[in-house]
């Protein structure tokens, strides 16, 4: 009996990228200034070796990584789930109230991410989260993903899920 074969994918384009602008925040009472990132996307996919030699539609990885990449980019990235901001939403503007700042944007230059900070961290685990949630995704038979996400050379965070131990960050 043949053992199955696996291989892994490297995903590393040069469009698999967005640009962003937003703050860290590192207490109730500090955060950054408000600035921007020319951010970062890649993932190494895991599977096996079909019987045609291929593990998966890499393109599908790609183009589900890349509308991702575009729904942020040029936008002031917040976090919905932070503990220190309060975020109200109206038709003429986002307000986001920070200890005694206030800070208005219009609705159009904001993307609420369902995350607790805008940092790479929190970043690998949004794409890898939204990934998981696309019912394209699903269908690929991907055994692991392992998601990167860069706010510059040399500052990389990253994310992973196995569907042979599902871990709890990596679930939608």
């Amino acid at each position: 009996m043949a053992t199955a074969q696996r291989a892994t994918i490297s995903i590393s384009k040069d469009y698999l990228h967005f640009s962003a602008a937003h703050f860290t925040i590192f207490s109730a009472t500090e955060r950054e200034n408000l600035h921007g990132h020319n951010f970062f996307v890649e993932a190494d996919a895991i599977g096996e070796i079909g019987d045609d030699g291929l593990c998966f539609d890499y393109n599908a990885v790609k183009q589900l990584l890349k509308e991702l990449c575009d729904q942020l980019d040029e936008t002031t990235l917040l976090p919905a789930r932070s503990p220190h901001l309060d975020v109200e939403e109206s038709r003429s503007r986002v307000t986001v109230k920070f200890g005694d700042e206030r800070l208005e944007f219009l609705p159009r230059d904001v993307t609420l991410l369902e995350v607790r900070n805008v940092t790479v961290e929190e970043l690998a685990l949004w794409f890898l989260r939204q990934l998981r949630a696309s019912e394209e995704f699903e269908r690929l038979p991907i055994d692991e993903i392992t998601l990167r996400a860069s706010s510059g050379p040399g500052q990389w965070a990253s994310a992973h899920w196995d569907a042979r131990q599902p871990s709890e960050g990596a679930r939608p």
